[in-house]
């Protein structure tokens, strides 16, 4: 009886062992296919980051998310396989670091219709400012947006520049950084196009990197010129004009050849007589190299050479020869060897016909020497009065029936060429034209050799000695550093900036010495200025240095209103601690009341500090 028993009851414990084993192995399967469809999800994802635990039916995903759209992101993949009730969060969020500020940039679009202004800019500015600053502009297109970020350094100063550069292109892309502005622009003359280059150069503030790309329509140049001269003392152009690039190329080549200095150069322009121009010109310059001096001209087709005073007559025959015969088939070639200059004839000597004219550096001309006729000996003298002012004209010509052919014209052309120099001579005689003198125009030397090369037959020996120097130039005539402080000083000396009691409120006196101030400061763009606020030691020192920095800065502020780029300018205050004078007195403590325009001052240096920067955050 207990053996029947035994027997049923062990086989439904191993029936319940085994259903509990078959149970299991469910549960491990039901497991595993879960977690490699939560990993497969977690990886399409992208959340790399996520390790998912499951637990039966529960599934627990751990990590640390990069931020809470990451952490939403893998939850929601682990969803999709999971039912929300079953998923466990266990995840963190690392924490947020500090955003980046944008690169905040301006680009100024300006042509016929206006002004379009596309880009991003420091919420503090606001675009408030922008509108003002272009309200001179015409019709104004505003697609600035901004964002609440700190104003980077010379940010500024850079908009205020590019805003200038603006009101002086009609047509231009100005590209604007803290670090930076690109102007791309077209002007209408080459002469505008380096006018433009050298004002902004100027105007740029310091420390602000500025590229221009600005270009103008090649000049039609009438004559077509070139006129090459090799001395003993110099070799180089009076005039150089060449079609093309390659054209230019080839003609300076040869000038170099002959004994051109390497940075020669030449003008591009449209008129040349021939596509063979390069060629006439480079052989023509070679032929005066082989010669060892004398000047070759060619106007348009016409192709002069006069040979040096001295020159061998059969290897000038020789060279002139092999010119004619290389030149292409449109020129045509005259040439003459140079004769030796006669004495100048003293003040009595009237029977030797010539002209002379000087200029001194004063601005007084003096015409000596002969003219064809009264009513010609008038014509020059009001043409040289007219020119040079009557005050600084003196003449005495005397009338000399017997001139060659063109005289008056020689003589015409002469003075009006004079006119063009800071100082010089001119001499016309029936051999030979001379224009020697200096001048502050780096492109008039090529302008003069035009002039007369316009007005005097191209077989006159004219010689040309006309020198850029430029010290006249008033591009490069820069005040210096020194120059720059000493005029601030000369106006603060006559009368300083002076603020209405206990304020930073500029008096209303102060504002002509302001004006003056700036305009000094305009011509002074590449120096450093620092605008130091002082005071007397009347009050708390907190408060007298807070008085001096609001000061300083509305002197800044006023220089900024009358239009002036201030990205040479600092503001800093001072307060008590700079005195000039005694601050027991009454008129001592006036004299340390003061702003001062002085060089920045350089930064104080803890030990061991360097320029280089931080390799780590600062602590």
């Amino acid at each position: 009886m207990t053996k029947r028993r035994v027997l049923p009851a062990l086989a439904l414990i191993s029936a319940a062992v085994a259903s509990g084993f078959a149970a299991r192995a469910i549960v491990l399967e039901v497991e595993a296919r879960t977690l490699a469809g939560v990993e497969t999800a977690l990886a399409t994802a992208e959340a790399e980051f996520a390790q998912a635990r499951i637990d039966g039916l529960r599934v627990t995903v751990l990590g640390t998310a990069p931020d809470e759209a990451a952490r939403f992101a893998a939850l929601s993949a682990v969803g999709n396989v999971v039912a929300p009730n079953l998923i466990i969060d266990g995840m963190d969020v690392a924490e947020a670091t500090e955003i980046a500020p944008p690169r905040f940039s301006l680009e100024l679009l300006r042509n016929s219709d206006g002004l379009s202004i596309i880009g991003l800019v420091p919420a503090a500015m606001g675009t408030d400012l922008l509108a003002d600053g272009t309200r001179d502009l015409g019709p104004v297109t505003n697609m600035v947006e901004t964002a609440d970020f700190p104003v980077p350094t010379r940010w500024l100063g850079a908009v205020d520049f590019a805003l200038e550069t603006a009101r002086s292109l009609p047509r231009a892309k100005i590209s604007v950084t803290a670090e930076a502005v690109h102007v791309s622009a077209l002007v209408d003359s080459q002469e505008a196009k380096e006018a433009l280059e050298t004002r902004l150069t100027r105007l740029a503030p310091a420390g602000l990197i500025v590229t221009l790309e600005i270009s103008a329509p090649r000049p039609a140049i009438t004559p077509f010129l070139l006129r090459f001269t090799k001395t003993e003392d110099s070799t180089g152009f009076d005039a150089c004009a060449a079609d093309t690039e390659a054209a230019r190329d080839r003609i300076l080549e040869a000038a170099r050849a002959a004994g051109a200095p390497a940075d020669t150069t030449c003008r591009l322009g449209l008129g040349a007589p021939s596509p063979s121009w390069a060629a006439a010109a480079s052989r023509s310059i070679a032929a005066i190299g082989e010669l060892g001096g004398g000047t070759v001209t060619l106007s348009d087709a016409d192709v002069t050479l006069v040979g040096a005073v001295g020159t061998n007559r059969a290897l000038f025959d020789r060279v002139t020869s092999e010119l004619g015969a290389d030149l292409p088939a449109v020129f045509s070639l005259s040439s003459a060897l140079a004769q030796p200059e006669a004495p100048r004839p003293g003040i009595f000597e009237t029977e030797r016909l010539r002209f002379t004219g000087t200029l001194s550096p004063e601005g007084l001309v003096q015409l000596r020497g002969h003219v064809t006729d009264e009513t010609r000996k008038e014509v020059t003298a009001a043409l040289a009065e007219a020119l040079f002012g009557a005050d600084n004209v003196y003449s005495a010509t005397a009338i000399a029936p017997e001139v060659p052919e063109g005289w008056s014209i020689r003589v015409l052309a002469a003075v009006e060429a004079l006119s063009h120099l800071h100082n010089g001579s001119v001499t016309v005689s029936p051999d030979f034209v001379r224009l020697a003198g200096r001048t502050g125009d780096e492109s008039l030397p090529a302008e003069v050799a035009q002039l007369l090369s316009q007005r005097i037959p191209e077989e006159a020996d004219l010689r040309l000695d006309v020198r850029y120097d430029p010290i006249l130039d008033p591009a490069t005539a820069l005040p210096t550093e020194e120059e720059c402080f000493a005029r601030i000083d000369a106006i603060q000396a006559e009368g300083k900036i002076t603020f209405d009691p206990g304020s930073s409120q500029i008096a209303a006196e102060a504002r002509g010495i302001i004006d003056r101030i700036a305009e000094v400061l305009a011509d002074c763009a590449h120096v450093q200025f620092e605008i130091a606020g002082h005071t007397d030691n009347q009050g708390r020192e907190s408060m007298n240095l807070n008085l001096s920095q609001a000061r300083a800065d509305a002197v800044l502020a006023a220089l900024a209103e009358r239009r002036l780029l201030t990205g040479n300018l600092v503001a800093i205050g001072y307060g008590e601690a700079a005195p000039i004078a005694d601050n027991s007195t009454a008129a001592g403590r006036e004299a340390n009341r003061r702003i001062s325009f002085t060089p920045p001052t350089p930064p104080v240096r803890t030990p061991g500090e360097t320029d280089e920067p931080s390799e780590g955050p600062a602590e």
